[in-house]
């Protein structure tokens, strides 16, 4: 019932107390058919202290993984597992899978109607299996507000991520990524498949864009950044988007939004100067790309997540096939 690489992932980004970005943390809690130590791999020994029941009062419920032949449909997931996945969804809980968990959603009828993603190996049978799900078989992982889906891999660590961006913000999420040596921010809409036939530390890209993190308030160019990685801007291009799956333009967009996102957070600058500060210019141009990519306005962000956060009750995350987890929120 258990990927360990999936599971690895959860417990890394919500099972690991980081009081000094956020307090409280996550409060991750594992469950499983039937609370205590299993063996679900070889040379493996794995504690759910609690069992499936437990999901109905998670504020976020994370399906890291089912078994192969439960995703071939020889097999079905067990009766309890889906009605307690159900319950919780029907509790308001926001429901989460990695890579082919969303099998165990899509089984409880919690991704009928509702745009999804898999691994690229399995996405053609969720298709298949499950009609009702529209399922995007390209993403690196879907936000559909309280249901998420991603692919496999680093596409879960990506959606792991960007929940805590969503309940904590880009700051903590940001600050949290550099602790796993990850990059802090990857779109969702970001294709599965990015061909790395050069890695970006090995061909002179790296610095550039250190430098170009240093510098978003200027007016860049790709003209700009191709002279200083001493190539023509058509080979500048194709050297980032085949290490990162973006454009030069697309990229520089999204780190200015992230810095955007960090500043509304931490200062109280204006708006204008956190639009100048960013690199977007005019405030009506920030208010334009945050409508368009982040969903809000810069004030509503900085609602949400004022420069000065005190306390906050525990969310609480559970996972299925034996997870559980909250941070902040009970998961």
């Amino acid at each position: 019932m258990w990927d360990m690489y999936e599971l690895g992932i959860v417990s890394a980004v919500f099972g690991v107390a980081h009081d000094d970005l956020a307090n409280p943390w996550y409060d991750l809690r594992l469950c499983g058919r039937r609370p205590g130590v299993s063996s679900p791999r070889p040379g493996f020994a794995l504690n759910a202290p609690y069992g499936w029941d437990e999901l109905e009062k998670a504020d976020t419920v994370i399906v890291p993984a089912v078994p192969e032949e439960c995703v071939r449909g020889d097999r079905d997931l067990p009766a309890e597992l889906i009605s307690a996945l159900r319950r919780a969804g029907a509790a308001g809980a926001r429901m989460v899978s990695l890579c082919n968990g969303a099998f165990g959603l899509a089984a409880a009828g919690l991704l009928d109607g509702r745009l999804a993603t898999a691994h690229w190996e399995h996405t053609h049978v969720l298709a298949e299996r499950f009609p009702e799900v529209k399922v995007d078989d390209a993403a690196l992982y879907v936000d559909d507000g309280d249901v998420l889906t991603s692919a496999g891999l680093s596409g879960g660590l990506d959606l792991c991520l960007h929940i805590v961006r969503r309940d904590l913000g880009a700051q903590v999420a940001n600050q949290l990524a550099r602790r796993l040596v990850v990059p802090a921010h990857r779109p969702g809409g970001q294709a599965q498949f990015v061909e790395r036939v050069v890695a970006v530390t090995d061909d002179g890209i790296a610095p550039v864009l250190h430098w170009a993190l240093e510098n978003l308030d200027r007016p860049l160019t790709v003209a700009d950044l191709a002279a200083r990685a001493g190539m023509s801007a058509r080979s500048f291009h194709r050297h980032l988007q085949a290490s990162t799956g973006m454009s030069p333009m697309k990229w520089l967009l999204h780190q200015r939004l992230a810095r955007a996102q960090a500043l509304l957070e931490t200062t109280d600058l204006p708006i204008d100067h956190i639009s100048e500060r960013s690199g977007l210019g005019t405030a009506n141009n920030l208010r334009h790309h945050f409508a368009l990519h982040v969903g809000i306005t810069p004030t509503e962000y900085r609602r949400a997540f004022p420069a000065s956060r005190a306390g906050g009750g525990s969310k609480a995350i559970r996972g299925t096939s034996g997870r559980r987890g909250r941070a902040g929120h009970r998961w």
